[in-house]
């Protein structure tokens, strides 16, 4: 596609798999899965089943059901957990009345995704506090109107929770399922079971991010019994996921991005990314004002290293949020992390072969211009 056609710029994405910027890349593998699966008609519920029970063989979970991205699997993961496979609780969310109509979740994890849990209707009960919370707390709140406890995995969760471990036994000791956000949590592949093999009933992972599917593509994974109930919940039913329609080329190209995400060799891939990172901090360490330091993890608590560069502003001449929004606005576009006044984060995994040279290049033509001549 040409973009420039429309008066859109390409970005060099050293930023992040933002939803924003387009996710990820897909590679040529699921691409050519995608344009297999548009020239043909096929049962959307019966692909729908196929395909939900190729990844659950793939990632050692008991079912699966490929979604509209994360955010569409936490509402259909959240309606499933609440109406089941009931038609009348189906037909009349998001009214909860007669239903379970609560969701226990750390006050430290709320944030804008969980719109997508709220949007079933549920009331969201915050325990703790952002520094601390005591198991005591969650079992206070778990009563009879509790629908299920839900736990965001990332930059929100710290050492300050309830263990995970322990989230899940409490909440499973009350008869209360457990719903996990992991959507940006790939690096480590393991984690695509890990949660499961915890005992959390569901867990939502985007398929736009580090597998590299299509952007809008995510996969809910856990339990066979509720894994049907999104089916039941999703289109093409006429239910709340109706607007959620999963297009055969989203499902196959999933598949096809599952098979090739566990035929990388990820410790490969990561020894290239502190390399990158590596010769960024050299190379930017030579300039006067500028210091560069390996970051780890990055800033979704992934284990995938970042290069933090912080400016010497008063010496320079200029901050780290301009030096962000000069790289954005040059030629090529190029998107970092900004970080206040002072510094910026070079992020290497949704880089592609290449490009690394070109982040660095451009930074320091940038930070070279700037700098200001020696009084010595």
């Amino acid at each position: 596609m040409n973009y420039r056609a429309l008066g859109v710029r390409p970005i060099i994405n050293a930023l992040s798999t933002y939803t924003k910027l387009g996710g990820s890349i897909m590679p040529p593998e699921v691409v050519a899965a995608m344009a297999e699966a548009s020239r043909t008609h096929i049962p959307i519920d019966e692909l729908q089943i196929a395909v939900g029970k190729r990844i659950a063989e793939l990632t050692h979970n008991e079912a699966a059901y490929v979604s509209t991205g994360a955010a569409a699997g936490l509402v259909l993961a959240t309606a499933a957990i609440i109406a089941g496979k009931d038609p009348q609780a189906i037909k009349q969310l998001p009214d909860l009345t007669g239903l379970k109509n609560e969701v226990v979740c750390h006050k430290a994890h709320r944030n804008g995704y969980d719109h997508a849990v709220r949007s079933v209707g549920v009331k969201m009960v915050e325990i703790g506090s952002k520094e601390h919370t005591d198991p005591a707390e969650l079992e206070a709140a778990i009563n009879d109107k509790t629908a299920m406890v839900f736990w965001t995995q990332g930059a929100m969760s710290g050492p300050g929770d309830i263990p995970i471990e322990q989230f899940i036994e409490i909440a499973h000791a009350r008869g209360v399922p457990v719903l996990i956000d992991a959507a940006a949590q790939l690096p480590p592949v393991e984690n695509l079971w890990r949660y499961t093999q915890m005992g959390a009933d569901l867990v939502v992972f985007s398929g736009g991010k580090d597998l590299h599917g299509p952007q809008a593509s995510g996969l809910i994974l856990g339990r066979k019994d509720l894994i049907e109930a999104c089916a039941v919940n999703g289109s093409p039913n006429h239910a709340i996921g109706r607007p959620m329609k999963v297009g055969k080329e989203e499902m196959v190209g999933i598949l096809a991005a599952v098979k090739w995400y566990l035929g990388l060799d990820h410790e490969a891939r990561a020894a290239q990314h502190d390399q990158w990172v590596a010769e960024w901090c050299a190379a930017l360490n030579q300039l006067p004002g500028v210091q560069a330091e390996r970051s780890f993890p990055n800033g979704a608590g992934q284990p995938v290293p970042r290069a933090k560069v912080t400016l010497d502003v008063d010496r320079l001449g200029i901050t780290g949020d301009e030096v962000v929004q000069r790289l954005l606005d040059g030629e090529p576009s190029i998107a970092v992390a900004p970080d206040g006044p002072t510094s910026l984060y070079l992020n290497p995994y949704t880089l592609q072969p290449g490009e690394y040279k070109i982040v660095l290049e451009h930074l320091l033509a940038l930070l070279q211009s700037v700098q200001q001549p020696s009084t010595v």
